[in-house]
């Protein structure tokens, strides 16, 4: 779907969940072939099952279905009488070709309301003359559009938060004696005393069809066993599936959160895939079966939530994903070195990338977010930055599974999750030529320090 129609329906999001009767549409979708009966099952299973979470999912998912897909959607709607909403897109969509700017979003500037005698800099840094009596906290308040808030004022959701660089080789004794205080206390952090911790799903997609497109990631299996040892010796039983289509790995996932994980502490998934940006509300991307069909981010995260896995209610889920979050190369900046160039002359890196390209993430609508539950006790931990490639080497497997294995072998005996992650971060940052950078959207509530 090219960009201007990707928005058009995003700007339409809220009536569409509010008004389509989706109903009357599968039919005409799948005689249109705009989706497959298995994708149709999907999109009913959406969420409870409602209409609204039935028209959510299917706006989302119609992003992915090609160039034609807006076009052939509309036709459904008139198909099925649905006129209104069909004039309304056909009329909007007509409008942005004759005019391109009608439909992109204002250029608006934030507007600092504060103090009338302090000019916008000044509520920044602005100190409390002591002597003048306090007129109480007065905060700035900031109007516009999300992405131009000043950066205090963002929810940092998606940040994790830089505690001081924790090295057990000169960190002195009370960095240690903090970490051991934590594990040992259960509202600090999460209870792994379970043998077996719990259960690893690993899915190593390598070969993919003809017809997807999408190459051989030759280096992948280095990777498979790599994560299959560590999390074995970290106490986990690992399960390896390969060369998975969409709809196996969407099974193999559901298998996973219906299993009893009562006596067990804490559930893993590893996905080894090509992958690709995709719509989203809470968790970006999506990674592609072995077929060439993606398979959403959030969706695989969702699968593991309070109603679909009640067993691991309040135990932390870990989710790492090595593959491309699009097609982006960072050519990186210019820093003082600070580590020797690692990458070795015979070695040969290519990214995980895909041609499928959304475009640039947009805030959704309230509608669509005021639904969802707030995840909790969940980590997604990224190969790389949404809109990124992430790199492969054909002989030694990928920057962020080497680097990850080789942080956890070091470190996981003293040193809690997101501090590794952190050290994974800034170890894979100095690779390379084209840069790359690991993320992670972290929900966990408290620390996690795995079962050595």
């Amino acid at each position: 779907m090219n960009e201007a129609d990707r928005r058009l329906l995003r700007q339409s999001r809220v009536r569409l969940v509010g008004e389509l009767q989706v109903a009357a549409l599968w039919d005409a979708l799948l005689n249109r072939e705009l989706f497959t009966p298995d994708m149709i099952e999907d999109i009913q299973r959406a969420g409870s099952g409602s209409r609204r979470d039935q028209a959510r999912q299917l706006i989302t998912d119609l992003e992915t279905r090609g160039s034609q897909a807006l076009p052939l959607f509309i036709s459904c709607l008139e198909d099925t009488g649905q006129e209104t909403l069909a004039s309304l897109l056909r009329t909007s969509r007509q409008t942005a070709k004759q005019d391109p700017e009608a439909i992109r979003p204002l250029n608006l500037k934030p507007v600092v309301l504060g103090p009338v005698s302090l000019k916008p800099k000044e509520l920044r840094g602005a100190k409390q003359d002591p002597s003048r009596p306090s007129q109480g906290k007065l905060a700035p308040v900031v109007l516009g559009p999300e992405e131009l808030w000043p950066a205090k004022l963002r929810p940092e959701v998606l940040r994790p938060e830089a505690p001081r660089p924790v090295d057990i080789g000169s960190g002195g004794f009370s960095e240690i004696c903090a970490q051991d205080r934590a594990k040992g206390n259960a509202d600090l952090a999460y209870v792994l005393n379970a043998d077996p911790c719990g259960h690893c799903l690993i899915i190593n997609n390598v070969n993919f069809c003809h017809e997807s497109g999408l190459r051989t990631r030759t280096g992948s299996s280095i990777d498979c066993e790599r994560m299959q040892q560590r999390f074995h010796l970290l106490h986990f039983m690992v399960d390896v599936k390969c060369n998975l289509a969409a709809k196996q790995m969407v099974q193999a996932l559901v298998e996973l959160a219906r299993r009893d994980h009562s006596a067990l502490d804490c559930c893993v998934v590893v996905i080894l895939s090509h992958g690709c940006q995709a719509s989203h509300l809470q968790f970006p991307g999506a990674v592609y079966g072995m077929d060439g069909y993606p398979v959403s981010v959030e969706r695989i995260v969702n699968i593991f939530n309070g109603t679909g896995c009640p067993s691991l209610g309040g135990k932390p889920k870990l989710f790492f994903i090595q593959a491309c979050g699009g097609e982006q190369k960072d050519q990186g900046f210019e820093v003082a070195s600070t580590s020797p160039e690692d990458r070795t002359p015979d070695s040969d890196p290519e990214p995980d990338a895909t041609p499928f390209q959304e475009g640039p993430v947009t805030v959704d609508q309230p509608d669509a977010v005021s639904s969802l539950p707030t995840p909790s006790d969940i980590l997604v931990s990224y190969s790389t930055f949404p809109g990124f490639v992430s790199w492969r080497d054909t002989k030694s497997g990928s920057w962020y599974i080497e680097t990850l294995d080789s942080i956890f072998e070091q470190w996981a005996h003293c040193e809690d999750l997101q501090t590794l992650l952190l050290r994974v971060a800034n170890a894979v940052s100095v690779k390379g030529v084209y840069k790359q950078i690991p993320g992670c959207f972290n929900f966990l509530r408290k620390k996690l320090f795995f079962k050595t």
